[in-house]
């Protein structure tokens, strides 16, 4: 199956972790790999570094801001989906957080999501993609998609990122 945890409100990499950690439980092969999160920066990713070891993996630079930026992002986004290429060939469940994130900022390309696709479909492997703005070609392509929605935020009301909540 192809999952996309998908819209503008909180819980798309929660969801993402827990699909992770629902799989391991029951027995399945998973790697995790983070598009655009720096490793070290959030909470989730040191409980999946010691459940999953190498096939954990955060490859990201941080936020796209600036587009001189443009070339190290998509140098590391590179990176990570060649990552996920060869752990899509060995496990059961692939989860590729902030994927649509990378997409939708172009330093991951449809084509090179595509490709992932192909190989899951063809290993009967499931795939995970989660953030902002999945694009209307992959909601049809894919067997599962929840967007969550954002109906309050303290963000709105000036509190900043909150940790163990945010990251």
């Amino acid at each position: 199956m192809i999952l996309v945890y998908t819209g503008n409100g909180k819980g798309k990499t929660s969801a993402s972790v827990g699909q992770a950690v629902r799989a391991h439980g029951q027995g399945m092969a998973v790697a995790f790999g983070q598009f655009m999160k720096r490793p070290d920066q959030a909470g989730e990713q040191k409980v999946l570094a010691s459940l999953l070891g190498d096939a954990f993996c955060a490859g990201g630079l941080g936020f796209f801001r600036k587009e001189e930026e443009r070339p190290k992002h998509r140098a590391a986004a590179l990176a990570l989906w060649e990552w996920a290429m060869e752990q899509a060939e060995r496990v059961d469940v692939l989860v590729l957080d902030e994927a649509l994130y990378a997409l939708g900022s172009g330093v991951l390309t449809p084509e090179e999501v595509r490709q992932v696709m192909a190989v899951v479909r063809r290993r009967g492997t499931h795939l995970v993609l989660s953030g902002r703005g999945a694009p209307a070609w992959l909601e049809e392509e894919a067997d599962l998609v929840t967007s969550m929605e954002e109906v309050k935020h303290p963000f709105a009301q000036g509190t900043g990122a909150v940790r163990g909540i945010e990251f």
